[in-house]
């Protein structure tokens, strides 16, 4: 049977690089994590680390072992907060990620309500443009935005919000834009994360089908949305924002929603986990209180 403790004590090792700094991460010494590598090692069989004056290196089969261990620790963590929030609430660790705006705005918000609902819970949250790997970094739970693209993990859709193409009044008084050839080549600002961002399907104030091709080549091209928008409040031309995000900037008029008969499609808000056949207490009961908040509010 394989010891829960010892792996543990693999994957640190492993995860620093470093039996010492293994070791004080845990609270132990070096001397007792190293026995416990070594017999971990004579119980699989197989060298999982090869050691030198320098550094650790992981072999192949140690490789394959952490990638497995860091799931199993996870899974078996899950399964004792599971236990422990029947009898007495949520307890542990949660881990989840963000973009930096929708995080902002909207998930930190909603955690700082969660956290009050659930104080032996711990939470964690991290921001990043850049979409983690649940499981090598031990996330829960990640909340992420559009079109999935990874089928590793397992979604639960939360809710949908519309986007919508802006501008300043000012860069509007002098370029206006009143149909969708004017649109199409009006100066566009381009989140360069779409993997096509110069062509969008509409629906007219009938309902009618209509295309959306940016025919003037774009000067402007940024990563973030929060960066598109500053761009369009400097009067850089027309972005293409979540309505989440530009809703106050529309209210108090610094930005103008453009051509506002046509609409673009509905994006969607994700919750994704990287294990769909146990999900825990804590991702499941986030998930659910997520979807009441954004639904009951329209803002989001």
């Amino acid at each position: 049977m394989l010891n829960l403790q010892r792996t543990a004590m693999f994957v640190a090792v492993a995860d620093t690089g470093s039996f010492t700094a293994a070791a004080d991460a845990m609270g132990l010494t070096k001397a007792v994590v190293s026995f416990h590598i070594r017999q971990l090692e004579d119980e699989l069989g197989v060298t999982l680390l090869l050691r030198s004056t320098r550094r650790l290196t992981l072999t192949e089969a140690g490789l394959l072992f952490h990638q497995r261990s860091v799931a199993l620790l996870k899974a078996a963590e899950s399964l004792q907060d599971d236990v422990r929030a029947s009898h007495a609430g949520l307890t542990g660790e949660f881990r989840i990620t963000t973009t930096p705006e929708y995080g902002s705005q909207v998930v930190v918000p909603l955690l700082a309500e969660f956290s009050v609902q659930h104080p032996d819970l711990r939470v964690r949250h991290v921001s990043s443009s850049q979409h983690a790997d649940l499981i090598s970094e031990r996330f829960d739970v990640a909340i992420r935005l559009g079109a999935l693209a990874d089928s590793r993990y397992h979604a639960a859709l939360i809710s949908h919000f519309a986007i919508l193409p802006v501008a300043s009044p000012q860069w509007l008084s002098h370029s206006p834009v009143d149909s969708l050839e004017a649109l199409s080549q009006a100066e566009w600002i381009i989140h360069d994360r779409l993997s096509t961002p110069l062509r969008w399907q509409l629906t007219g104030k009938s309902g009618e089908p209509a295309t959306l091709e940016i025919k003037k080549a774009p000067r402007l091209y940024a990563d973030s949305a929060q960066a598109l928008m500053a761009f369009a409040l400097a009067g850089r031309g027309i972005a293409l924002l979540p309505a989440w995000l530009v809703q106050k900037a529309l209210e108090t008029g610094q930005l103008i929603a453009v051509l506002p008969d046509y609409t673009f499609a509905q994006q969607a808000i994700h919750a994704v986990y990287p294990d769909a056949q146990h999900v825990s207490a804590k991702v499941r009961t986030f998930i659910d209180f997520m979807r009441s908040r954004i639904t009951s509010s329209s803002s989001f």
